[in-house]
């Protein structure tokens, strides 16, 4: 199966974004960090059960049970996650068909704020981390900033920065949108915390397949 990220973002705008964030902390004393996810959840539950709800309604009458009977929901239920865990395997965009939007929002914002810890956003000197997380399977964005550029941004910066993410995916611009979104980020980032002589760059720039 193809490289979900790679599909999503070809190797010369995996170098344009990692470009774009290089250059904005060159201006600025912020951390910016891309992650690009193939997904955040991988959602096997949420296909197999109500496939498997669904058949046990109709296999039920077939033998002599009621179509709430546990015992041919399970039968069906343990078979029916491997067969659907390959199939989506092979096809994954076909969860989204089984899964509620709320749901896929929830765990896009549970894997960004997850990374964010685990990758060490929140231990920079000056706490202007920023993750700009991209979950391919949802087609969702979601950014978080630290304490320190957090309280620099206006209200409501952050979800326009998803805004401005999302669209550019639904029109087929997801690089030229992300690298406008570092664009904003550093604006912000540039007045508040200035690049300093005795600078370093704290995070890597482009995190992929995450």
């Amino acid at each position: 199966m193809r490289d979900p990220v790679k599909k999503f973002l070809r190797e010369t705008e995996l170098e344009q974004i990692e470009s774009c964030v290089r250059d904005a902390e060159h201006t600025t004393r912020g951390e910016i960090v891309v992650m690009v996810a193939p997904a955040s959840h991988d959602y096997r539950v949420a296909v197999s059960i109500p496939a498997a709800v669904f058949l046990a309604r109709m296999i039920g009458q077939f033998v002599w049970a009621g179509p709430h009977d546990l015992w041919v929901f399970l039968g069906i239920l343990f078979p029916l996650f491997f067969l659907c865990n390959e199939i989506v395997m092979r096809f994954p965009r076909l969860k989204r068909l089984f899964i509620p939007d709320k749901e896929m929002d929830q765990e896009v914002r549970e894997a960004a704020t997850i990374h964010f810890f685990s990758k060490g956003l929140y231990r920079t000197r000056e706490e202007t981390g920023v993750l700009i997380y991209l979950s391919i399977l949802e087609g969702k964005v979601w950014v978080l900033g630290d304490r320190g550029v957090d309280a620099a941004a206006p209200p409501g910066f952050w979800q326009e920065i998803v805004d401005q993410v999302v669209a550019g995916i639904r029109e087929g611009r997801q690089a030229a949108a992300i690298c406008a979104a570092v664009g904003r980020i550093r604006g912000v980032l540039a007045e508040k915390f200035p690049a300093a002589p005795n600078d370093t760059n704290e995070l890597p720039n482009l995190i992929v397949g995450a």
